[in-house]
């Protein structure tokens, strides 16, 4: 049964990766202006003062704006660094910090490195996915990352999944260690579902 889910998740994924990459590169500055204005909205409605957000990378909606202006605001953001072991470690985003290319090519945070526990103090997750269902199912790029990281944590705050408006789906493939999210952000609007989390 395991295959068949890999296969469907690895069809949907080249899919979806296709669509973003015909994306006209003119509409990704009015979708950061959009996923800006969204996660403004939610970190006030959640009276957020600590979150998690993932550097976006030039086909995903973007998330740069809204990093460097929360940092302004004095929100402490923690922005993941991928480990070889599967695991995250975060770093505290400064308005002026350095990008590299981390291990897969994602643009990750230079600076102190703080051990995957750090992200336990944050009152929201910003996470990155291909897809998400109406019952809050996440798709990721599957390498298991932010499952992980939400499977593992003891009293898990709201997760938010980043996708462009086309990428809310009616169902995607799930396996078993697969963590659903609370809700999406979209350049459009914020959705919460219901999710089955523990």
């Amino acid at each position: 049964m395991t295959g068949a889910i890999d296969n469907a998740k690895r069809a949907l994924r080249a899919e979806l990766r296709e669509r973003r990459q015909q994306r006209p590169e003119t509409s990704f500055e009015s979708d950061a202006e959009g996923v800006k204005a969204q996660l403004d909205r939610l970190v006030a409605e959640t009276g957020a003062r600590s979150v998690s957000c993932f550097l976006s990378a030039p086909t995903e909606p973007g998330t740069h704006a809204f990093i460097v202006d929360a940092v302004r605001r004095g929100i402490r953001v923690l922005l993941p660094i991928t480990r070889a072991d599967g695991l995250l470690d975060w770093a505290v985003a400064d308005e002026h910090g350095d990008i590299v290319e981390g291990l897969f090519g994602m643009p990750e945070p230079v600076g102190e490195v703080l051990s995957p526990l750090a992200v336990n103090d944050v009152d929201l997750l910003i996470i990155p996915a291909a897809a998400v269902d109406r019952t809050g199912m996440r798709l990721g790029w599957g390498r298991g990352y932010f499952d992980k990281t939400i499977g593992s944590m003891e009293r898990c705050p709201p997760v938010y999944a980043v996708i462009f408006d086309s990428e809310l789906l009616d169902e995607v493939p799930r396996d078993v260690h697969d963590q659903p999210v609370d809700g999406v952000v979209t350049p459009t609007r914020t959705v919460t579902l219901a999710s089955h989390r523990r």
